[in-house]
């Protein structure tokens, strides 16, 4: 695992709306690139910032991948509509002025509900099904893949919880940010989620690296709730068809159970 220094952070702030990527936004295809995971947690940060008031939390988070998202400086345009229960927040990240990723966000206004007693007497919400990560050791290294210090090998931790990275199929992990996603900001919980989630594709890799690049072009994130703890657990699966098309649909976990999905449209293409 790769040293970090206490000022390491995946982005740094510069104005309102200008973003400074560091290396540990890096990603494995192109080291000019950076991993989907580093945009799209910065995504979710900024749309749960874009919402005035207390109660709100992300609820759904569509991210369309461009075109590559550069290791460098980014500027963001907001547009918010908010209203009494739900919010909504477009966001287009811009790199050089062309637009690199956009993002749709849902936020919703949460209360307490009180269930009928009946309710009561089952789990509201699926319990875990895939070993904590207490009981999980091993790292994810997806083969071909370089070991250099990104996103995907410093600044965030992982562990295999089901199925071999060293073979195709599906397969799950957990998944813990070692840094801040943005310099002097905590990571919420749903950017630890954003983050996360675009791992799905390399967790269930289906064809070699040194062969085949299967990049997502976006991601969609649904949130039932937000999880709590550190570690986000993806249990993902990928179909890819002859003509070069894919997806991966990756259930989401944190310690307690599933909280919400995530899915992610592939170009696989040779390299």
């Amino acid at each position: 695992m790769h040293e970090l220094a206490a000022t390491d952070a995946v982005f740094v702030r510069e104005d309102a709306s200008t973003w400074r990527a560091s290396e540990l936004a890096r990603g494995p295809w192109d080291p000019r690139a950076q991993h989907g995971g580093a945009p799209c947690g910065l995504l979710a940060h900024i749309a749960e910032s874009a919402v005035e008031g207390e109660g709100w939390q992300l609820a759904r988070l569509t991210v369309e991948l461009i075109r590559p998202v550069p290791v460098d400086l980014l500027s963001s345009a907001v547009t918010t509509e908010a209203g009494r229960t739900t919010a909504r927040v477009e966001i287009t990240l811009l790199a050089q002025g062309k637009p690199v990723a956009k993002a749709h966000a849902l936020l919703v206004r949460t209360q307490p509900v009180v269930p009928p007693e009946e309710a009561l007497q089952r789990p509201l919400a699926p319990a875990l099904s895939m070993p904590a990560p207490s009981d999980c050791t091993a790292p994810l290294r997806i083969p071909g893949l370089p070991d250099v210090r990104s996103f995907y090998y410093t600044a965030t931790e992982s562990r295999v919880a089901a199925g071999d990275a060293a073979a195709p199929g599906p397969a799950a992990a957990w998944f813990r940010l070692r840094v801040p996603l943005v310099a002097g900001a905590a990571n919420s919980p749903a950017m630890r989620a954003a983050a996360a989630a675009d791992f799905g594709n390399g967790l269930s890799w289906v064809l070699p690296v040194e062969h085949f690049n299967f990049a997502n072009a976006d991601l969609s994130l649904q949130l039932a709730r937000q999880p709590v703890g550190d570690w986000i657990g993806l249990d993902a699966v990928t179909t890819v068809a002859p003509d070069g098309s894919g997806c991966t649909f990756s259930q989401l976990h944190d310690e307690r159970g599933r909280f919400g999905f995530a899915t992610q449209t592939l170009l696989v293409f040779a390299r």
